[in-house]
C-alpha cells in the first residue's frame, strides 16, 4: 500500500475535483437527486438509494449522464427532451433542471463550506511551490468554489460550463483533468489528481497522471477506490504528507 505522500520532487501540481474534496457538497447533491428521482420513480421503481445509487451511478458524472446512467440501471430510458423543458418534466433534461433547481436552492439557503483539511493542504502545496487546479462537472462549480471562499487557492478553475463549451466528455473520461494539466502547462505525469468519486479516480488512472489520490467519503470504501485506480487512499486529506518543494524549471 502506497504511503499518503505527495512528493514534489516529481509532482509539480495537484488537480482537485471540487465536489466532496474541496467543497462539502456531496450530501447536498445526493439529497437533491433523491428528491427529484423519487418523484419520478413513484409507481415505476423502488426509490433512489441516497448512498449506493448515488455513488455507483451519479457521483462524479455530468448531470445528464448521471440521469441516463441511473435510470438505465432501473431499465428506464426516458426521452431526452431539451433545455427548454419545465423542471421536473419526465425527460432527461427536465429531471436535470429540477435537480439543479433543488440543489441551488439549498446552496442559496445554507451556503457552501470547504473542507478544512483540504484548505490546509492547498496552503501547504502552494507554500512549497506547487500549482493547483480545481475541476467540476457541475455548471455551478465556479460559483461553489467562490462561495466557499477558496478560489484564490487555485491557479486554474474549470467547471461544467467550460466542459460544455469545449465539448469535453464527462468522467470517467480523463478529458477534464487533462485540460487542467494543459492549462497548468504540465504533462500528466507531473500532476496528481484528487477525487472522491469512482469515475474521477478511474479518469485519473486513464489519464496516466503521476499520482491518483482517492478520498473515502460517507458510503464509499477504500477498496472500491483502489479497484478504480487510486494509488493512495485516505479518509481525510489531513493524512497527506507533502515532501520537498517544487524547483523552478531550468531552460
Amino acid at each position: 500500500m502506497s504511503e499518503p505522500v505527495i512528493d514534489l520532487a516529481r509532482i509539480r501540481a495537484v488537480v482537485f475535483n471540487t465536489d466532496g474534496v474541496v467543497t462539502d457538497t456531496a450530501r447536498g447533491h445526493a439529497a437533491a437527486w433523491k428528491h427529484v428521482f423519487d418523484a419520478f420513480l413513484r409507481g415505476r421503481s423502488a426509490p433512489f438509494d441516497i448512498r449506493d445509487d448515488y455513488l455507483r451511478h451519479v457521483d462524479g458524472r455530468p448531470r445528464l449522464d448521471g440521469i441516463r446512467t441511473f435510470l438505465a440501471s432501473r431499465g428506464i430510458t426516458p426521452p431526452e427532451g431539451s433545455a427548454d423543458d419545465e423542471p421536473g418534466a419526465p425527460t432527461v433534461h427536465g429531471l436535470g433542471l429540477a435537480k439543479d433547481q433543488t440543489f441551488m436552492a439549498q446552496v442559496d439557503e445554507y451556503g457552501v463550506a470547504a473542507f478544512p483539511a483540504t484548505v490546509s493542504l492547498l496552503h501547504e502545496l502552494r507554500r512549497r511551490g506547487a500549482r493547483t487546479a480545481a475541476v467540476s462537472a457541475s455548471l455551478h462549480g465556479r460559483k461553489l468554489v467562490n462561495s466557499a471562499g477558496v478560489s484564490h487557492l487555485f491557479d486554474v478553475l474549470i467547471d461544467g460550463n467550460d466542459a460544455a463549451l469545449m465539448n469535453l466528455p464527462g468522467m470517467p473520461d480523463p478529458a477534464l483533468f487533462l485540460e487542467a494539466a494543459r492549462r497548468l502547462n504540465l504533462p500528466p505525469a507531473g500532476v496528481a489528481v484528487v477525487d472522491a468519486a469512482l469515475p474521477g479516480v478511474e479518469a485519473g488512472g486513464k489519464g496516466s497522471f503521476g499520482l491518483v489520490v482517492g478520498v473515502v467519503r460517507e458510503g464509499g470504501t477504500a477498496g472500491e477506490l483502489r479497484a478504480h485506480g487510486a494509488g493512495v487512499v485516505v479518509s481525510d486529506l489531513g493524512e497527506i504528507e507533502v515532501r520537498g518543494r517544487v524547483l523552478p524549471l531550468t531552460t
